[in-house]
């Protein structure tokens, strides 16, 4: 078998934007090309990669497989390339940084602003994807800089762990707004949205209510926490949802309160182990750590204690 990078490149792409116009688009060549490319693959790999219906390309089990072993190649081939784009225009150096959609759409945009201000040739690789990617991608030096929720999964990584607190979101107009404080036992006979099962949060609501010796009623299961915050919007349910999302959430359609005993996030600003921060990293995660403490109710001395 001999696989070529550009196919790969192909492949990625096609994953990524779900079309081939999309991925056309992306790698700027034209989409006859794009499908030669992918079908060179299906070849060479004697694999059925997408079914073809109505001319929608839908990824088969295999592809999902492939795409995970491939995204880091693919991603960490166009570092390279931006390494020397930066080296040739006498670039200061790349900013590398990664972070859960939670801290993506207000926190993180905001920081790296703020960081970009004072050096305007400054290049930023920036991605927002699930922890366990970010942990992957942080480890193999695709990014330097990295944000997670818990728990640490590889023994590579430097850790500094920082809980917060999640707040009960509830529709705008709900009767909930009348107190202060929210319990279990107030909350009992409403319907919750949650993440999954095994989401820290999920586990640690369901706890907390267990404890309480109150039930706990689970209505929509997502796995984003904007998704949480969209759902209460449409008056689906209660959530808990971390402060980053509702702080920096412009719209209207639900309310906050304070949840008692509180049900707690633990995230953590992860580095890799062995390999030196550069001059802009190792500024950039001053400005991050002061930045992040300011939403935190306090670090948790060790990490590896704080996955449950």
């Amino acid at each position: 078998m001999s696989l070529r990078f550009r196919q790969l490149q192909a492949f990625h792409a096609i994953m990524e934007t779900g079309t081939v116009t999309g991925a056309a688009s992306v790698l700027g060549i034209s989409q006859p090309g794009i499908s030669n490319l992918l079908s060179q693959l299906e070849r060479e790999a004697r694999l059925p990669l997408f079914e073809r219906t109505k001319g929608r390309l839908l990824p088969t089990p295999e592809a999902e497989l492939l795409y995970r072993e491939v995204d880091t190649v693919v991603r960490g081939l166009d570092h390279v390339a931006q390494a020397v784009t930066d080296l040739q225009n006498k670039h200061p150096g790349q900013l590398q940084v990664a972070a859960p959609h939670m801290l993506s759409f207000g926190f993180m945009p905001r920081e790296i602003a703020r960081f970009s201000k004072s050096r305007p040739n400054l290049s930023v690789s920036f991605q927002s994807q699930y922890s366990s990617k970010i942990q992957e991608w942080v480890t193999s030096g695709l990014f330097e800089i990295g944000i997670v929720e818990m728990p640490i999964l590889h023994d590579t990584l430097n850790a500094k762990v920082f809980r917060f607190e999640t707040l009960a979101t509830f529709p705008e107009n709900s009767p909930l707004a009348a107190h202060e404080v929210l319990t279990p036992e107030l909350l009992e006979n409403e319907p919750f949205i949650v993440m999954g099962p095994e989401h820290q949060t999920h586990r640690r609501t369901r706890e907390v209510f267990q404890k309480a010796g109150r039930d706990w009623r689970t209505k929509i299961h997502t796995h984003l926490s904007e998704n949480l915050l969209s759902f209460v919007k449409q008056g689906m349910g209660v959530a808990m949802i971390d402060p980053f999302t509702v702080s920096f959430d412009g719209e209207t359609g639900y309310q906050t309160r304070p949840f008692q005993p509180p049900v707690m996030l633990d995230l953590a600003v992860i580095t890799a182990k062995g390999r030196p921060l550069s001059a802009i990293g190792q500024a950039f995660l001053a400005q991050l750590m002061t930045s992040i403490e300011t939403f935190a109710k306090g670090a948790v001395p060790d990490e590896r204690q704080t996955s449950g």
